[in-house]
């Protein structure tokens, strides 16, 4: 997950090949680990875990419409996979096909509703799209779920700092830029991880949030500033 296979980038889990793999990655040399997948598929093509790794590999490479079809591969052989539909929704989130990552991300949350990536891939999904009242309600859900690292928290407190704004109830907002402001180690976090070569697909989709996040933090803009 965001995660967006930001887990790739630290830890490398799995057969040999996924070892193989990531040495490639590591070094930019995507079509090299892609190439290791390919032949790890066609020795084992029912497998949906080698089908994950691969697009993960894919959407780091940038290959969104590759990640796609393995991601419906996935779901063809393993259907109840909240995990596949997962990162299907990362997927049409990376590309900006908003509707379709909300249709993808609302079935996997239908199918792991206490596994919080799924309601937090939900939640911010619905912040792109604007749908205010849905975010509050999934991101509080994520919370609840005990997101476990400082980054993730970080910025669901801006998501709901935004989605408050946006509906008017600025006491709200503000309160949850108070929590953005107690994840600066979130920040940090976030500052380091995307200064990596394998994180660009990561600065695609977070950057802006990660600079409005950095900008709360650090009163450079008003609440009042999320709502418009």
């Amino acid at each position: 997950g965001w995660i967006i296979a930001g887990s790739l980038i630290f830890k490398p889990r799995g057969p040999m090949e996924y070892q193989q793999a990531v040495r490639h990655m590591r070094k930019n040399r995507y079509k090299e680990a892609v190439e290791v997948m390919n032949k790890l598929i066609k020795a084992e093509p029912k497998n949906p875990n080698h089908l994950r790794f691969r697009a993960e590999l894919l959407r780091l490479w940038g290959q969104t419409g590759q990640a796609r079809r393995d991601y419906k591969k996935m779901i063809e052989i393993a259907p109840d996979s909240a995990v596949a539909y997962n990162g299907l929704a990362e997927v049409e989130l990376q590309v900006g096909n908003y509707e379709s990552a909300r249709q993808a991300a609302l079935k996997a949350y239908e199918l792991a509703p206490d596994e919080w990536v799924a309601v937090y891939n939900l939640g911010m999904i619905e912040d792109r799209l604007g749908e205010s009242s849905a975010a509050v309600d999934h991101l509080n859900q994520a919370l609840a779920a005990k997101v476990p690292d400082a980054r993730h928290r970080l910025l669901i407190h801006l998501y709901l700092a935004r989605a408050y704004a946006r509906q008017g109830n600025m006491d709200a907002a503000r309160q949850s830029v108070k929590g953005v402001k107690r994840h600066g180690g979130g920040l940090n976090e976030w500052q380091v991880i995307l200064q990596s070569d394998q994180a660009q697909t990561l600065r695609d989709v977070l950057a802006d949030d990660i600079e409005t996040a950095r900008a709360l933090a650090y009163d450079e803009i008003s609440v009042e500033a999320l709502g418009e």
